[in-house]
């Protein structure tokens, strides 16, 4: 993985002394909260419900073994042992006092980590597949592009107060795990007809209030000019995005607004200027990046170990684990797996410190010492030796972090929602919670197989649960939590936005209308066809008849259920 230079080192122990002087000044009372605001967000403090919550740059979603046990001491020192991690691979820490947040920084910036660019309307953090490096369907290593873009991004001078903020992700692979085009940009490394390796560019993906797929406005661009061609982009929407309303200031809006052949005329018109300029990405400069993601040492193993399969055979619990959490490897003997933090009763995405020491065990004992955080909120060890598989197990097992649901209704992707996040309509984490009691059955959830949840607690979408196959979204109507359900939301190669099947549901409505969701498509599945794949056959109609029936037998709205409803979404907060 990237590992910091003297320069790197520089800049981020000059920013966390830098932020420390802006923090002492307002709590001296000669810099105002007004003047703070800015300054802080810079570097990833936010004020949500009930108090700071510090959001930590994971670029592309690595980690080091020892600035995961880093951010273990952080969480028991200055929060409550507890991290959460994103959909966009950074972990939040949701409880730290607030003049305690310099020292955060100075300890993040003792192993290479920092806040930077975590909030605020700038680049944000770059992501990519979580199996960048040893997928077998990619086309190269993702992470020196990944890399590429941090670096120019950071601190760019243009590009810090951008009309709202700004998202990359990079995909390498044949099936993008990236959501690339839900993005500002979208990139995805392709070959050209003459054989050389270049970038297709998407530009004016997102979710939010207004969930839009994002467009190609370049079919190939060179790797030489990603750098020059980017700061065009960023240009052009710098110069015209909307700054006079936060709601339609995102790229997408500029990009349906000029219609994305008038927006592509006017990035080839600016890149003109900048192209073959100081910003182009030499072959040097692009392999001293690359170095640092040189394949580890790796062992020289057969395809296939005997005791692995000695254990597949004797012990259902691990084949079933192994089913869903083992994800094939280029490397012969090897295997990626997922470690999943959606244990039930758990907030999904949360880590204790006591499991972050666990997972920090795990790396350095059988993963060459790193870790990368998922789009979706797991964990996974990349390089692990399938002969170590069994003992993998057992130990994640011993520390709730081997839930067998990697995949299924389950491992859902959810934001803080209204718990803690002041943006939010609706709580999301009881939502979750009763859903996964409602489908406790693991063997029940094997028969279900893959099918995608998410929620949100309110239109930002940080749930992405417009691109679920079932998404659950917190609205607000009259101070009361009601929730929005979308069928049809797909990640990956053809991702869709989700249908919404109409008026919202009481909270303790949510798990029966999942229920009536997922019976629709076991009484109608073929039996080769996944839950999104019966949807794209039947169309909307059936699961919105079916949530619906019986609506008034089932839950009619009167005080008693509001009373209810309320009990389902704040038993877990009060737990």
């Amino acid at each position: 993985m990237y590992r910091y230079d003297s320069i790197d080192q520089q800049i981020i122990n000059e920013r966390v002394a830098q932020y420390r002087g802006q923090i002492e000044r307002n709590l001296a009372g000669t810099l105002s909260t007004d003047e703070l605001r800015p300054l802080r967000l810079q570097n990833g403090l936010y004020i949500q419900r009930h108090g700071p919550m510090l959001r930590i740059a994971i670029p592309y979603g690595m980690l080091a073994a020892t600035q995961l046990r880093k951010l273990a001491e952080i969480s028991r020192r200055y929060d409550r042992s507890v991290g959460h991690f994103t959909t966009r691979q950074n972990m939040q820490l949701n409880w730290p006092k607030f003049e305690e947040t310099p020292e955060i920084l100075g300890e993040l910036a003792s192993v290479e980590m920092h806040a930077v660019q975590t909030s605020g309307n700038c680049i944000r953090n770059i992501t990519s597949d979580q199996f960048a490096g040893v997928a077998p369907d990619e086309l190269t290593d993702p992470r020196p592009y990944c890399e590429v873009l941090r670096q120019w991004s950071t601190f760019h001078p243009e590009f810090a107060f951008l009309p709202r903020k700004f998202k990359i992700a990079v995909n390498a692979a044949a099936e993008d795990r990236a959501v690339i085009r839900a993005h500002d940009v979208g990139l995805e490394v392709v070959i050209s007809e003459a054989g050389e390796i270049g970038l297709k560019v998407f530009v004016g993906g997102g979710l939010g209030r207004t969930p839009v797929i994002g467009k190609v406005v370049r079919e190939y661009l060179p790797r030489r000019h990603l750098l020059s061609y980017l700061d065009a982009v960023l240009r052009v929407y710098n110069r015209h995005g909307r700054r006079d309303n936060m709601y339609k200031a995102r790229i997408k809006i500029l990009v349906n607004a000029l219609g994305v052949e008038e927006f592509a005329r006017q990035v080839e018109e600016e890149w003109s200027h900048l192209k073959d300029g100081p910003t182009t990405l030499t072959d040097a400069e692009f392999d001293r990046i690359a170095r640092h993601f040189s394949p580890p040492g790796y062992d020289n193993l057969p395809e296939e170990d005997l005791s692995f399969a000695a254990h597949l055979k004797d012990d259902k619990a691990f084949a079933s684990w192994v089913k869903r959490s083992v994800h094939a490897h280029k490397v012969p003997g090897y295997a990626a797996i997922t470690l999943s933090l959606k244990a039930p009763g758990v907030a999904p995405g949360d880590i204790t410190d006591v499991q972050m020491e666990a997972v920090a065990d795990l790396a350095e004992r059988f993963s060459f010492g790193e870790l990368r955080i998922t789009h979706e909120q797991n964990v996974v060890l990349s390089d692990v030796r399938k002969r170590d598989l069994y003992e993998v197990w057992k130990i994640a097992r011993t520390n709730a972090l081997a839930t067998p649901n990697i995949g299924l209704l389950t491992d859902m992707i959810c934001c803080p929602g209204g718990d803690l996040c002041a943006l939010a309509n609706a709580r999301s984490v009881p939502i979750a919670d009763a859903v996964n009691k409602k489908f406790d059955d693991l063997d029940y959830l094997y028969d279900i197989g893959d099918v995608s949840l998410n929620i949100s607690g309110c239109m930002n979408s940080c749930g992405h649960h417009h691109v679920a196959n079932i998404g659950i979204l917190g609205v607000d109507k009259n101070n009361e939590e009601w929730y929005q359900i979308t069928v049809g939301g797909q990640q990956g190669n053809t991702t869709t936005i989700g249908k919404v099947i109409g008026p919202s549901f009481y909270a303790v409505e949510v798990p029966l209308v999942i229920e009536a969701l997922i019976n629709v498509y076991i009484e109608q599945r073929t039996p080769e066809e996944r839950f999104i794949d019966t949807f794209h056959r039947l169309g909307v109609e059936p699961f919105k008849l079916r949530a619906y029936a019986g609506r008034d037998k089932r839950r009619s709205p009167n005080s008693a259920t509001k009373t209810e409803a309320n009990d389902v979404t704040t038993k877990v907060a009060n737990a």
